[in-house]
């Protein structure tokens, strides 16, 4: 892919520097022609959304009036969730915007997961693909946008992720719930012979208003089930909503306190047998030998089986597997990366920094001419032609680091298998459904409608179970065992020591600063190895490419201040750790280099940083109204207890605005964060106890890898292994933490990611306010005096 390639993905501030098609252009025509051709250009409608009422399977005397909802005749309204349910609400928040439009009552309302089937299909995750924004290129991305949506429906990618369902449903499942309540509205229309025009719908009844008959909609559900939906059906307006916006009570709490909650850990099955592996300790290796015969003699072990890079434990109860596996002694192959340590992998960052200038994804004016006109002067002693007179330029660098993290979820790696009679039976706490029953098809080699998934709650995702490694294992374990279920569990340190990490990433930056102080030019690479390019491999090797990702440099290039010179460019680093997604993607580091480093702009030129980012954005109004809410909040500005300091952070992800001013103080040589303040903007907000929820548990999740995240290498092994290494933020250091949601009518935004990013850097910049120690790395260490 050429490195002069220009990309700026934000429609507001578009800055394309070529006219003629590029490379990555042409081969984005190539794709949306090719795509055209099969499925046709351009976004799916809602209305495609519907499905059908076979896709939704029934039990009794239920009717279905289309894919998602089903109704009982006492009035019970079902909804099919097809997203997973991992503590983000979704069984409530998805419901909610079905119920709405059906004018269903919230306590008739009941959920459940949603089978297998296109009509379910993320195709708003699907966006999350493109290597470059949706308005990058004008009508051609969006184009392609489209055809990313349906390509994702055809290929049935049932996920969750990418804080991306209430964005996918936002308009189709109201549009279902219009649908169904129309066709209820004209079925009793039709028993009382009246216009439809003359009914109305409340509180589960269709209302005749004329005379104020009344039928409950599990009366006519029959009816309307034999009725063709209409095309078109009105929305409500937000002044009519009575469920969107306000608190409901979750779907999913009472199973939850009452303990009848099913998670994938939780799964019995009669038969069922045990299975803990022992893993190969360096990435890519595989088994040369192994010797099981004293694992064979302990009580209760069954088998000891073999399959790609593990040798697995099969036994009657967990725990006599996992202590047969340690006595299972295995010879492994040896790989190129046996001895590498974290240090070597720094090495290799610094080697790639110094030798590629990176693809570029931002470019709007010079930024490296003004760079290279300021740093001549600097060393000629004056500016630029050496006018005199002229006030001296300021060139600012630094380098920042992040870690490689772990997903540490509570719920440790697990999936329950059974092959049997050539067909196959998979319980998995999974964000990929569809992904899950594919692969659990190709290791079985069946075809995939001899698949049954089950799909029990998930004890914390993350971007972990994005990934389906899990089924691979269990499935590959469950064909060698005659036909008996087994459940595989990961102890805690599988986890932590066999993860898809989170990218270790480095940035450079610079930037000049007038005679004024005002920032003319800021230059940016990001290097780190590609989420996307990895999670491809993984499932479709043929398939993998070292092609531009967007999810590695996302919250660097779309830089919301307002610099006149602006380059942001993406170095690919190539390595062995294996890599996915996690919990806000590039965000999540991105946003620490970013907002750190305005800091220290802000710094140099002698402005707060909360007025310096103030003062440069004007051409975002969402972002400025974030920003000075959070500060309000705050008291930004006013005096603090002896020994505190706050700082302050900004980041747009995932569609949603977030700004964070975190309070912090020094106990010896620990940071104490005292207080976060949250503002959010995610646009029209469905549940803000969800919302609020949600930002607490970023801002937990964020500051637990702020404070302590990190996993090294010695010797091609990681070092951490489970809390006492990979600590979490305990419960007696947890701040307090206030939430602000900005309300309007913009469309949704994501919710579940966007309160991770910017708490590093808010705590990062504090601890600079107090101590006067810029820390470039994650975690956050103070040096010693």
């Amino acid at each position: 892919m050429s490195s002069d390639i220009r990309m700026n993905t934000r429609s507001h501030t578009r800055t394309h520097t070529r006219t003629h098609l590029t490379r990555r252009g042409f081969l984005i025509a190539g794709a949306v022609t090719t795509g055209g051709l099969l499925v046709g250009c351009g976004a799916p409608k809602p209305q495609e959304r519907l499905g059908k009422p076979a896709d939704l399977p029934v039990q009794g005397d239920q009717v279905a009036l289309n894919a998602w909802v089903k109704i009982s005749p006492d009035g019970t309204v079902t909804v099919a969730v097809p997203r997973a349910e991992m503590g983000q609400g979704v069984m409530t928040s998805l419901p909610m915007l079905l119920a709405e439009e059906l004018d269903a009552r919230w306590e008739d309302v009941r959920v459940e997961a949603a089978p297998i089937a296109q009509v379910y299909a993320n195709e708003a995750m699907m966006l999350n693909a493109l290597p470059f924004g949706v308005d990058d290129h004008g009508w051609l991305a969006r184009t392609a946008a489209g055809v990313m949506q349906r390509t994702g429906r055809i290929l049935h990618l049932q996920v969750t992720g990418g804080s991306s369902s209430i964005r996918d449903a936002w308009l189709p499942v109201r549009v279902v719930g219009a649908t169904a309540r129309a066709m209820l509205v004209q079925a009793a229309a039709q028993r009382w012979q009246v216009p439809v025009a003359d009914c109305r719908t409340e509180a589960g009844q269709v209302v005749h208003t004329a005379t104020g008959r009344k039928l409950g909609y599990g009366e006519v559900a029959a009816d309307a089930a034999k009725l063709t939906p209409p095309s078109d059906v009105p929305l409500k307006s937000p002044d009519q909503f009575k469920l969107i916006g306000q608190a409901a009570p979750r779907k999913d709490i009472p199973a939850k306190v009452d303990g009848s909650a099913q998670f994938g850990v939780d799964v019995r099955v009669p038969g069922m047998l045990y299975a803990v592996p022992v893993q190969a300790p360096v990435f890519g290796a595989d088994v040369a030998s192994f010797d099981a015969a004293e694992a064979l003699r302990m009580r209760g072990v069954r088998q000891v089986v073999q399959i790609p890079h593990a040798v697995v434990v099969v036994a009657d109860s967990w725990w006599r597997a996992k202590q047969a596996a340690a006595a299972v002694k295995v010879s492994w192959t040896a790989t190129p990366h046996d001895q590498t340590s974290s240090a070597d992998i720094a090495r290799q960052a610094d080697e790639a920094l110094a030798q590629q200038s990176g693809t570029s994804f931002t470019n709007r004016g010079d930024a490296e001419q003004v760079l290279k006109d300021a740093e001549a002067a600097a060393k000629a002693g004056g500016q630029p032609g050496n006018k005199p007179g002229n006030k001296k330029q300021t060139v600012l660098q630094a380098r920042y680091h992040a870690p490689y993290l772990a997903h540490a979820a509570m719920e440790p790696i697990n999936c329950t298998a059974q092959v049997k009679d050539g067909a196959v039976t998979v319980w998995v706490s999974t964000q990929s459904a569809s992904l899950a029953k594919w692969r659990a098809s190709q290791v079985a080699g069946v075809d995939s409608e001899r698949v049954t998934l089950h799909l029990p709650l998930l004890g914390g995702g993350f971007g972990r179970r994005l990934e389906v490694d899990m089924v691979e294992q269990a499935v590959a374990v469950a064909m060698q065992v005659g036909g008996q279920p087994v459940k595989l569990l990961w102890t805690r340190e599988d986890d932590t020591r066999h993860d898809l990490y989170r990218p270790a990433a480095w940035a450079d930056f610079r930037a000049v600063l007038d005679g004024q102080g005002q920032a003319v030019a800021w230059h940016n690479r990001v290097a780190a190895q590609s989420p996307s390019n990895g999670a491809t491999q993984r499932l479709l090797p043929w398939a993998a490419a070292d092609s531009p990702d967007k999810n590695q440099i996302e919250g660097a290039y779309d830089l919301p201040y307002d610099i006149p010179n602006l380059a942001v460019r993406q170095v690919r680093l190539q390595g062995h750790v294996p890599v996915g997604y996690w919990r806000s993607v590039g965000h999540s580091y991105n946003a620490f280099f970013v907002e750190c480093f305005a800091d220290e702009v802000a710094h140099a030129a002698g402005q707060d940083p909360f007025a310096w980012r103030q003062a440069r954005l004007g051409q975002h109004p969402r972002h400025l109204a974030v920003l000075e809410r959070a500060a309000k909040e705050a008291g930004w500005g006013q005096p603090l207890p002896a020994g505190r300091a706050r700082g302050i952070a900004l980041q747009e992800a995932f569609g949603a605005i977030c700004a964070q001013v975190a309070e912090v103080s020094v106990q010896g040589d620990q940071v104490r964060v005292h207080r976060v303040v949250c503002a959010i903007d995610c646009g029209h907000t469905v549940n803000p106890d969800t919302v609020e929820a949600q930002m607490q548990g970023s801002i937990v999740f964020g500051l637990s890898a702020a404070l302590f995240g990190e996993v090294t290498l010695a010797q091609g092994r990681v070092q951490q292994a489970s809390f006492p290494d990979y600590p979490l933020v305990k419960l007696a250091h947890m701040p307090r933490i206030d939430v602000h949601i900005l309300r309007n009518a913009h469309p949704p935004g994501g919710v579940g990611e966007p309160g991770v990013p910017p708490v590093a850097p808010a705590v990062a910049n504090a601890l600079f306010a107090l101590t006067g120690q810029r820390l470039r790395s994650l975690p956050l260490r103070l040096k010693a005096a």
